[in-house]
């Protein structure tokens, strides 16, 4: 019999019933009523974005407040329950052995995981190439650096664009020869204004102007994650024979979520940019984009949001998931977990089913807005439509210590505008999904076929 620590504290967002964030599970069954963990909860309120294509509108020009996680306590929860062993999200027998999948100590006390979501997908990429990680790393670098008061700050991110420079120099016949034969012109292109860029950063350091550090970052780190996309000459394996014939997603796509807001004075619409992994997750994120050019969200309201994830996918009637025209049944996928260090997918079973307690997926659970797909709790293969998108903190369960990682596909993230998910309320409306990019990447959509 599985052991539950309870916490008798009701969410701020769900004031009304008490909702399990445990399982992630399609359906009814995903929404009914259970304890919760109030935890999860963030207070965010809108922060507007000055990005071109992702915008969110407040009204009456409203600035947004700070936030702050819920209290401390939830250290010391945490620790408790991963010293019991967590209760297994998808309560199969299978997953209470006698010896819990704990994470070695050496992984708890290795350092913050990355909880970026660019980073994460720059990282994800099926490359292997150090020159472009050195400019990458210390890139990076700088958010942390930037977290430092006054000029110590600004003395650090000196250090980190100075070495990101050197990184570059060194190593930019490296990185050239690392760049796919037809992708190479573009990838040198991309070079050249990096390195104008680095140029530029260096100074606005040494003209101490704070403000326009980040922007420049985030261009560079643009750049680099454009030139390690170069790097990638074609798609790195093959998608088992029995899956093959699905939606495939066989690279990477960008799709723009636009959410009506309903009933909050601050926020009235806000647009969520989330990048599609199908180099780690090409059944999972082909199946979605497919649907999405299939309007299949188009219109859905929002039907979970209680501080831990963000649910949509459930269609009107009786059916939990898409029901394909084609065979008027309901659509299913498998579950593909991509661990990290293997050169393709594993399918159908948890990775503690398959006894790896402490493989690291390549997609993890430590962004704010990760994306993955909802299925029922004792079917590993029964993801359809439902989608989730997790709201935390990632130091609360790191890499390799998280309760969902390895259950549950990953196949994206949200890349901008992801604090407002935690605005967003059960009855939002998705005014629509559209496809920004990577369209040429989906092979065999079934959305082309009629009917």
């Amino acid at each position: 019999m599985s052991t539950i620590i309870s916490f008798n504290c009701c969410s701020s967002l769900t004031a009304s019933k008490l909702i399990n964030p445990r399982i992630p599970t399609k359906g009814s069954s995903f929404l009914s009523t259970h304890k919760s963990f109030s935890w999860w909860n963030r207070h965010f309120l809108p922060k507007c974005t000055s990005q071109k294509h992702v915008q969110c509108q407040l009204q009456n020009g409203q600035k947004m407040r700070s936030f702050s996680l819920k209290e401390c306590a939830i250290s010391v929860a945490l620790a408790a329950g991963l010293i019991i062993g967590m209760p297994s999200l998808d309560s199969s027998p299978m997953a209470y052995a006698a010896n819990p999948s704990l994470p070695d100590l050496s992984v708890l006390i290795s350092g913050p995981p990355i909880k970026d979501p660019g980073a994460l997908l720059r990282y994800a990429l099926p490359i292997d190439n150090k020159a472009i990680r050195e400019v990458q790393k210390p890139l990076e670098d700088i958010t942390e650096s930037l977290k430092v008061a006054g000029v110590r700050g600004l003395d650090s991110v000196e250090r980190n664009v100075k070495q990101a420079s050197r990184s570059l120099k060194q190593g930019k016949s490296l990185i050239i020869s690392g760049l796919a034969e037809s992708k190479k012109d573009h990838g040198v292109e991309l070079l050249d204004k990096l390195e104008i860029g680095m140029e530029e950063l260096q100074q606005i350091v040494e003209g101490r102007n704070r403000d326009a550090v980040a922007p420049k970052q985030k261009e560079l780190l643009k750049y680099v994650g454009d030139v390690e996309e170069d790097m990638v000459d074609s798609f790195p394996y093959e998608v088992p024979e029995e899956y093959r014939s699905m939606p495939l997603l066989k690279g990477r796509a960008a799709v723009d979520m636009k959410v009506k807001v309903k009933d909050n004075p601050n926020l009235e619409e806000c647009v969520f940019h989330i990048v599609l992994d199908g180099y780690n997750a090409p059944v999972t994120a082909g199946n979605f984009l497919d649907l999405v050019q299939r309007h299949f969200y188009d219109g859905m309201e929002i039907q979970r949001a209680d501080g831990f994830v963000v649910q949509t996918g459930d269609p009107e009637g009786p059916a939990e998931g898409f029901i394909d025209p084609s065979t008027e049944k309901t659509r299913t996928i498998p579950l593909e977990i991509m661990v990290d260090g293997e050169k393709a997918p594993v399918y159908g079973s948890t990775l503690e089913e398959l006894g790896l307690y402490k493989a690291q997926t390549k997609l993890p659970f430590n962004a704010f807005g990760t994306m993955a797909m909802a299925r029922d709790e004792f079917e590993n293969n029964s993801a359809s439509s439902q989608v989730f998108w997790l709201l935390k903190e990632s130091e609360l369960t790191p890499s390799n210590a998280n309760i969902l990682d390895g259950r549950y596909a990953v196949f994206g993230y949200v890349t901008e505008n992801e604090d407002f998910l935690a605005d967003l309320k059960v009855g939002d409306v998705i005014e629509s999904i559209q496809v920004v990019s990577g369209l040429e990447n989906l092979v065999n959509p079934s959305y082309k076929i009629a009917g």
